[in-house]
C-alpha cells in the first residue's frame, strides 16, 4: 500500500511547490489592498477560504511524501485537514449568502466554486481510509481544483477591490 503513495511522489512534489508559491503570492497580492479587502463585504471570507484551500493542497501534497505513511494514515491526515479547510468554506458561504447587496449577484456560484476541492478531498479521504487506493486520484483532483478555484477567487477578489 505504501507503494501507491510512492507512485504519486512526483505529482505531490510539484503540487506542494505550486500550492505553496501560489498561497504566498495570493497573500502578498491581498496585502497590497488589505484595507479595501477588509471593508468590502464578502471578500475577506472568500479570500480566507481560498487560502485555506491552497494550504490544504500544500499539506495534502506534503503529507503524501512522508516516508512509510500508509493509505489509512494519509487518509486520516487528508480528512482532518479537509474538515478544517471546509470550515473556512462554510464560513465564506454564510457570509456570501447573508450579503443582500444588489451587486452581490451569483451568490450560489461564488459559494459552490470553493466546495469543489473540499468535496474531492473528502471523497478521496473516505476511500483511502477504507483502503481503496483510487482515493489518491480524488485527492489529486482536489489539489488541482484547489489551485484552480483559489486562482479564480483571488482574481475576482482583486478585481472587485480595485473597481
Amino acid at each position: 500500500m505504501v507503494t501507491a503513495l510512492a507512485e504519486w511522489s512526483e505529482f505531490n512534489v510539484a503540487m506542494a511547490g505550486a500550492s505553496a508559491a501560489l498561497a504566498g503570492l495570493v497573500i502578498v497580492a491581498a496585502s497590497v489592498n488589505i484595507d479595501k479587502i477588509i471593508h468590502a463585504g464578502t471578500l475577506t471570507a472568500r479570500l480566507g477560504a481560498a487560502i485555506a484551500s491552497l494550504v490544504l493542497a500544500l499539506v495534502a501534497s506534503g503529507a503524501a511524501l512522508i516516508p512509510r505513511l500508509d493509505l489509512l494514515g494519509y487518509g486520516i491526515v487528508v480528512l482532518a485537514c479537509t474538515l478544517i479547510a471546509g470550515a473556512f468554506q462554510v464560513h465564506a458561504m454564510r457570509v456570501i449568502m447573508r450579503d443582500t447587496a444588489p451587486e452581490q449577484r451569483a451568490r450560489v456560484v461564488k459559494s459552490v466554486l470553493g466546495y469543489l476541492p473540499i468535496v474531492a478531498y473528502l471523497s478521496g479521504a473516505v476511500l483511502l481510509i477504507a483502503g481503496v487506493s483510487s482515493g489518491l486520484v480524488l485527492v489529486a483532483a482536489g489539489c488541482l481544483l484547489a489551485i484552480v478555484s483559489a486562482i479564480v477567487v483571488s482574481w475576482v477578489v482583486l478585481v472587485e477591490v480595485l473597481r
